[in-house]
């Protein structure tokens, strides 16, 4: 079997493929893994765009380790492989949600904590950061819980799957919301010239500003009382079906051929872009759909660099004359205590570019991430970059405490593959 990714640019062929239903097949798999001398490894499904859940070992797929094992009103216990999708429509049945998350919900739980997925939100952070409780297996196939206070609790909440395969994990949910969301034109002048009052002005704030113009698409997220106006069926599947994934996929196969033709398409789209509003499930309104298949890379600098971030990377793309189909997407989060996280111990702003996967550009990932480290970006994991342990080591300032604790728990790397050993040394 092999394996490839839903971006198709990673693939594996692992030497066993096994599908754990319950956390003792998961034992087993490691502990015979161990015993006959090879690496194991978790994959979810294929979302991330690095090589971080590769093994050549044996494969655990968690299509069978699925669903709620418990749930008491504020905190939901669900087994790792469970789709955030499924996840949320399983909590809003109880009428509770999770209090931020990221736009993409076809990602298992595990797989979205471990790489450190996040959202946008001014005061509350990403998937990690609503985790009450992991229970891992351990390199020596014993059964591990974490809680708070416990160095694998921050260790591992975004932990690469170095630690362990995780089986289970309890979030902090709470009563299910609403969420006010206006999408608005802006030019990207004027957002640069109010940022501060942007971020703090909104619950959730993300912007995607299109390449070879000045239009920008921002989107405002905040908690609203009620009554829910969701937006019809027509206008919801006229713009996130039609515009954003059909009329957008074939405006970059368009120009994937011509790709001349890439500032005008923009610049079409720009025009098009126009205010709407709509008041909805706060799960539905985070997530989106996304069909036109992509490449990204995406870093983490300190709030206060947001600014100049921008304006070198539009520079950047001006100067070079790169034709770039696909939006540059901004999000903000508040700091985190997982060791990890790209927000761990400070305010922090993502800046994620995109490419067509027919057209990959590799130039522009490099020059956009030259500008990223020379501010102390930090790569997101789950998303293309070139930073190996000597940088890394300087952007974590508890990195050496997880490389420690990963020498104690897994001294004969039952749980690596190449791009560990890239990223952790």
């Amino acid at each position: 079997m092999i394996f490839t990714n839903w971006a198709r640019n990673q693939s594996a062929t692992p030497a066993e493929v096994r599908t754990p239903a319950s956390v003792g097949d998961v034992v087993r798999a490691v502990r015979d893994a161990a015993a006959g001398g090879r690496r194991v490894r978790m994959v979810g499904t294929g979302h991330s765009f690095t090589g971080v859940a590769l093994t050549d070992g044996v494969m655990l797929r968690p299509d069978a380790l699925t669903g709620i094992r418990s749930y008491d009103g504020d905190r939901v216990t669900v087994m790792a492989g469970t789709p955030l999708r499924v996840l949320n429509e399983l909590l809003h049945e109880r009428g509770a949600a999770l209090a931020n998350m990221g736009d993409i919900t076809e990602q298992t739980v595990a797989g979205a904590i471990q790489t450190g997925t996040h959202g946008t939100g001014r005061d509350s952070g990403g998937l990690a950061d609503q985790v009450a409780e992991l229970e891992l297996v351990l390199a020596d196939g014993t059964v591990a819980t974490a809680n708070p206070g416990d160095e694998l609790f921050d260790a591992a909440r975004v932990g690469l799957g170095a630690l362990g395969v995780l089986t289970a994990v309890t979030f902090r949910v709470e009563p299910a919301f609403l969420l006010h969301q206006r999408r608005r034109r802006m030019t990207l002048s004027e957002i640069l010239g109010s940022l501060d009052d942007l971020t703090s002005a909104n619950e959730h704030l993300d912007f995607f500003w299109l390449p070879h113009t000045d239009a920008c698409l921002v989107k405002t997220n905040n908690r609203h009382p009620g009554p829910p106006r969701p937006p019809g069926a027509f206008k919801h599947w006229l713009d996130n079906v039609f515009l954003e994934n059909t009329v957008f996929g074939a405006a970059c196969a368009t120009g994937a051929r011509l790709p001349g033709l890439i500032p005008r398409i923009n610049a079409v789209s720009a025009a098009a872009l126009g205010d709407s509003e709509a008041v909805d499930t706060s799960y539905k309104v985070f997530t989106a759909r996304r069909d036109v298949r992509f490449l990204e890379m995406e870093y983490a600098v300190p709030r206060e660099h947001l600014g100049q971030a921008i304006r070198e990377t539009r520079d950047l793309v001006e100067r070079m004359d790169w034709k770039i189909t696909f939006p540059v997407e901004v999000r903000v989060t508040p700091p985190s205590d997982a060791w990890l996280s790209t927000a761990y111990g400070r305010h922090s702003a993502y800046v994620a570019c995109h490419v067509y996967r027919g057209t990959p550009n590799p130039a522009y990932f490099e020059g956009v991430e030259e500008i990223m480290v020379r501010l102390g970006g930090r790569p997101h994991w789950g998303k293309l970059h070139t930073r190996d342990a000597s940088y890394l080591r300087q952007a974590y300032p508890r990195f050496g405490d997880f490389v420690a604790l990963r020498d104690r728990l897994d001294p004969g790397r039952l749980f690596s593959n190449p791009y560990l050993d890239t990223v952790l040394g």
